[in-house]
């Protein structure tokens, strides 16, 4: 009893003195970030200004393969045709922590006016566009850059090694090629050295500024792609009783899938969705055609209700088919897994945030039906992703432009909640790593 005790208190000695260590350390990286935030500003503009499609992120990369090595990291370059990473190794032993930041933009026509707005273009789908970080990875690149720099300043002090992963093709790879963290895994990114745990963040332009929001669990939904091919039999429009008819079909089946969610979907478990987004039928307005497709997209939080869904969409289109006739094919294809925080980590995490940025600055958030490529870090190592505010103060986030349109925005200053965040994360579990 008595050594059990002893134990007790030698533990949980050990514990408050990493404790100390761990925020003093905390605070030190803060007023190195504040320093360089200038230098965070000036690279976020310059990356919007010239922002590169998935897996055309060449200047991009050149340049944040430039700064890594001007810190005198190990820098690998063309990993995923154009990713990038740096290693960081501290002076005493600890975990391999993994930092991630994608850099694509999007085929998207800026309107915003500002001196550093886009004017770039390019071909995307075989047709002429503007080129626009639409999205605010032109912020993620520049935060991990100043993160970069201010942890190897503080590189006696650190406990462990830090891979500073800079991702290409986060929106997806041109139709035809790989790319993205798929790619990237599949390359070696989570071996030599072998990474314990990731951390990753995403800006998000209607919470305000200086707000970090998180979930334990699935933060983000999984996404994966249908196709439904409807053949029936062809005739003139005057003569519907001789064919069978596949946009009747069709629409027949799009009401029949939405009553998968609504009738057949434990909704009080997590939220899902079914849309159907392309229908493609028809050549005349007299002709009935033969055949007709429909494309769509399917977004579940958990992989039961995944593979459910899957089950109910092939049943349901296949049957309405048949109750009219036709023949129906129904193709998923799995693409961006749940992006899921470890639990475990996300208690560690959130205690370091509120250490870093104060608890009222750390906010719980429901689950989010869009999706991200950061879950395949989370399917090979624990890991932890969490959204920063860009709203600028005095603004109405229920009036910001959505992600992915022209008008889309975030605030210079909200970078440094996201540098502060990372280094609170990264100095916290190599002081106190899961067991």
């Amino acid at each position: 009893m008595e050594i059990k005790i002893v134990l007790s208190l030698i533990i949980s000695c050990l514990t408050s003195v990493a404790f100390s260590q761990s925020a003093k350390l905390i605070k030190k990286s803060h007023l190195e970030a504040e320093k360089i935030m200038t230098k965070v500003i000036e690279w976020r503009h310059d990356i919007h200004e010239y922002p590169e499609l998935s897996n055309l992120e060449f200047k991009t990369a050149a340049k944040v393969a430039q700064h890594l090595r001007d810190l005198g990291l190990k820098v690998e370059e063309r990993i995923a045709k154009t990713g990038v990473v740096g290693i960081l190794v501290g002076d005493q032993p600890g975990p391999v922590i993994a930092l991630r930041a994608d850099m694509d933009g999007l085929p998207v026509t800026e309107r915003v006016k500002l001196p550093w707005a886009s004017k770039a273009t390019s071909i995307y789908n075989n047709k002429a566009t503007g080129v626009m970080h639409a999205c605010g990875h032109d912020t993620h690149v520049a935060i991990l850059m100043g993160v970069a720099e201010v942890l190897n300043s503080l590189k006696k002090d650190l406990k462990g090694t830090v891979k500073f992963i800079f991702q290409p093709a986060e929106e997806g790879a041109p139709p035809g090629e790989e790319g993205g963290a798929k790619l990237m895994i599949k390359e070696g990114v989570m071996t030599n050295p072998k990474v314990e745990v990731t951390f990753g963040l995403h800006i998000s332009a209607d919470t305000p500024e200086g707000i970090l929001t998180y979930k334990s669990g699935g933060i983000l939904a999984a996404a994966d792609r249908f196709v439904i091919k409807v053949d029936g039999k062809q005739s003139h429009g005057s003569q519907p009783w001789d064919s069978i008819d596949p946009i009747v079909t069709s629409a027949q089946i799009i009401n029949g899938i939405q009553t998968i969610i609504s009738r057949q979907t434990e909704l009080t478990e997590e939220g899902a969705v079914i849309t159907v987004g392309m229908i493609n039928s028809g050549i005349r307005n007299n002709i009935i055609p033969e055949s007709a497709e429909m494309i769509g997209t399917i977004r579940t939080l958990n992989s039961k209700m995944q593979d459910k869904i899957h089950t109910d969409l092939i049943r349901t289109a296949t049957k309405i088919g048949e109750s009219m006739g036709a023949q129906v094919t129904v193709d998923i294809e799995r693409g961006v897994p749940v992006t899921f925080n470890d639990p475990a980590l996300t208690i560690k995490a959130v205690s370091w945030l509120n250490r870093s940025l104060g608890p009222e600055h750390v906010q719980l958030q429901r689950a989010i039906t869009g999706a991200e490529d950061f879950s395949f870090f989370g399917e090979k190592v624990p890991s932890f992703f969490f959204f920063i505010g860009g709203c600028p103060k005095g603004s109405d986030p229920n009036l910001a432009a959505p992600h992915h349109t022209p008008d889309f925005y975030v605030t210079d200053s909200a970078m440094i909640t996201g540098v502060k965040a990372m280094l609170g994360l990264t100095l916290g579990y190599m002081n106190d790593p899961l067991k």
